[in-house]
């Protein structure tokens, strides 16, 4: 009876572990797990991107030395009220040294492009976001709560890696910012 229980608990063990190792909770140092996202219809958000066409694309795609992911939800109170924090966060780098060399996006999770579309009106947020209705790429990044945000180098061989990742809201804009630009080894 003993090796039975036992040799239940190792197969439970056994098939357990591989499905929650592949849905780790980023860490500084991992590859991104690769996914796809829509091109945005938007020339003007293609252009910050700095992708030139196609369907889809992945995050070590867009043009930039280091990518800011924020994980959201439109139905998410701290992500509303993060949001003008993180477009004040777009504008510091769009209107100084680091323009094109860090970029922003936001993925909606559970969030269809409908939902998506309506936050970018309500919060004005100036840079791109994509739904993931299906939560396939939440599943991919651990199922996080919201806000999360994943800081990736991007310039570099292989999987942009990640060079942090932290659930709610930074301390302050200015600090945030020269921490990524610190961590991503932007000069």
């Amino acid at each position: 009876m003993k090796r039975w229980i036992r040799a239940v608990m190792m197969a439970a063990i056994l098939c357990w572990t591989p499905a929650t190792a592949s849905s780790a909770e980023p860490a500084a140092g991992q590859p991104l797990p690769d996914f796809a996202l829509a091109v945005p219809k938007d020339a003007g958000l293609r252009d910050y991107l700095g992708l030139s066409g196609g369907a889809t694309f992945r995050i070590g795609d867009i043009k930039a030395e280091a990518v800011v992911i924020e994980i959201f939800s439109m139905y998410c109170p701290y992500c509303q009220k993060e949001a003008p924090v993180v477009n004040e966060l777009y504008r510091k780098i769009e209107g100084g040294p680091l323009k094109g060399r860090i970029k922003l996006v936001g993925i909606g999770v559970g969030n269809s492009p409908f939902e998506v579309e309506t936050f970018r009106k309500k919060y004005a947020i100036p840079f791109p976001l994509f739904p993931d209705g299906d939560f396939t790429i939440h599943k991919l990044v651990g199922e996080v709560r919201t806000p999360f945000f994943i800081v990736l180098k991007t310039r570099q061989t292989g999987a942009p890696k990640v060079i942090h990742a932290k659930l709610g809201a930074f301390e302050s804009v200015d600090g945030f910012l020269e921490f990524v630009a610190k961590s991503a080894e932007i000069k």
